[in-house]
């Protein structure tokens, strides 16, 4: 991690959060996970889309912390011939936090799935978001900011992972690495 950048967001982006006003300093899009992983978004086959909102559209409120709250409904196919199983990462990089802000994490999906809900009723697993809790954050930016891009990332690896539910992004993208086969990804935005 850039010290430079966690310091700067730590003293000028992050009081944003608990006194109001516009941030100044982001996370940026280099920090989410594509780019930690350095893989394109190419899909390698792999589809991901949205009933809710289409890309770079914005998401509904029913998925925000001024709606419901619940997960955005999702669908993806095409996974390479040689996935064993999928991993999805969503990601606020608009965030004034030192990286982006962690919505929801979800792997152990088996490559038959092809819903959230169908992943979870097979025993996917839930890592923890930036509120530390395995669920999906729902979008929050702050009051009066721009509106905040949130990346569905989705990947395709060449393995089942070996971690245990609950586990942070860190732990993740360290198990994921070197191993995707495909990638598509999915950009909604949300204001407040």
């Amino acid at each position: 991690m850039d010290l430079q950048h966690t310091m700067r967001a730590i003293i000028r982006g992050m009081p944003r959060i608990f006194f109001g006003g516009v941030p100044v300093e982001r996370a940026g899009d280099e920090r989410l996970a594509i780019h930690k992983l350095r893989v394109r978004a190419d899909g390698g086959g792999l589809w991901l889309a949205s009933e809710a909102f289409g890309e770079g559209r914005p998401i509904p409120t029913d998925y925000s912390s001024e709606g419901k709250g619940k997960p955005p409904p999702l669908r993806w196919r095409g996974a390479p011939r040689d996935t064993r199983s999928l991993a999805l990462i969503v990601e606020d990089p608009d965030a004034p936090t030192p990286n982006p802000y962690v919505h929801w994490l979800l792997y152990g999906i088996g490559s038959q799935a092809l819903t959230p809900q169908e992943a979870l009723a097979r025993g996917a697993s839930q890592g923890r978001n930036s509120g530390l809790r395995a669920a999906w954050a729902p979008c929050a930016p702050p009051k009066g900011d721009h509106a905040h891009r949130y990346f569905f990332q989705l990947f395709a690896l060449d393995r089942t992972l070996p971690l245990q539910p609950g586990v942070g992004r860190s732990a993740l993208l360290e198990s994921i690495r070197g191993h995707v086969l495909g990638c598509a990804t999915l950009i909604g935005t949300y204001q407040r």
